[in-house]
C-alpha cells in the first residue's frame, strides 16, 4: 500500500471511499472529500491494526487502511526531509543542472554532500531542473556524467501543459534511461527518478 491508499474515509461525520495520500509533510484525501492537512497542523493522531485518526482544529479524519495505520502515524509524527526521501547519502558526488531551490542546496551541503554546479563524471545523483519539455533533450548529455548505479532526478513544475510526466517518460526512454519513482518536491513542484538500466551498466561503467 506504500503512501497511497483507496479506502472508507470518515471526515467530519460523512464516510466514504476516496483516496489518501501521504505526502512528504501533507495528508491529501481526494474526492468527494478534498481534504489538504499539513503534518504541522495535526493536534491528535491515533492508530490501530485499522484505522488511522487525526484530529485538528475542528475537524476529525479516520482512514480505514488496516496495517498500514501504524505506519502511516509514524511518518506523520515523524517525517522525512526532502534529501532523506531523495536518497541522499553524505561524501555522495552530486552535480545541479539548471536553477534548484537554495534552500535545498543548503540541506544537501548540511547532509556533507560532495556538490558541484556543473557536470563531470560519474556523479552518484543528478538534479536537473527543467519549466519546459523542449529541455529535456539534456538528458542526453547528462547521462554522460552519470555513475553506472547513479540517478538523476527530474524537477519540474506541476500542473503546467508546459511539461508532464509523460514528456519526461519519453525523454528518458530515448536517453537510455528508465523511470523509477516520482516524488514530491514541493508544494509546486515535483522530481522524477531516472537511472541506467542495469542490463546497460556494465557497458557504460567500461566506457572511455
Amino acid at each position: 500500500m506504500g503512501n497511497e491508499a483507496t479506502c472508507i474515509v470518515e471526515y467530519d461525520g460523512t464516510s466514504g471511499e476516496a483516496k489518501a495520500l501521504l505526502e512528504t509533510d501533507e495528508l491529501i484525501v481526494r474526492a468527494p472529500f478534498r481534504v489538504k492537512v499539513s503534518f504541522r497542523e495535526i493536534k491528535q493522531i491515533d492508530a490501530d491494526d485499522e484505522r488511522l485518526r487525526l484530529r485538528w482544529d475542528s475537524h476529525t479524519l479516520s482512514l480505514s487502511i488496516g496495517r498500514e495505520a501504524r505506519k502511516w502515524a509514524e511518518k506523520i509524527r515523524n517525517p522525512k526531509s526532502l534529501v532523506d526521501k531523495l536518497g541522499v547519502k553524505p561524501g555522495q558526488k552530486i552535480s545541479i543542472a539548471g536553477k534548484i531551490d537554495e534552500k535545498f542546496i543548503e540541506e544537501l551541503q548540511k547532509r556533507g554532500a560532495d556538490l558541484v554546479a556543473r557536470m563531470r563524471r560519474d556523479n552518484d545523483m543528478i538534479f536537473v531542473a527543467v519549466d519546459k519539455r523542449e529541455e529535456l533533450d539534456r538528458l542526453v548529455g547528462i547521462r554522460k556524467s552519470l555513475a553506472a548505479d547513479g540517478a538523476i532526478w527530474v524537477v519540474r513544475p506541476k500542473g503546467t501543459p508546459a511539461i508532464s510526466d509523460a514528456d519526461v517518460m519519453a525523454a528518458a526512454r530515448s536517453a537510455g534511461l528508465v523511470d523509477v519513482k516520482v516524488a514530491r518536491f514541493s508544494p509546486t513542484h515535483t522530481a522524477e527518478k531516472l537511472v541506467i538500466p542495469v542490463t546497460d551498466r556494465k557497458k557504460h561503467r567500461n566506457r572511455g
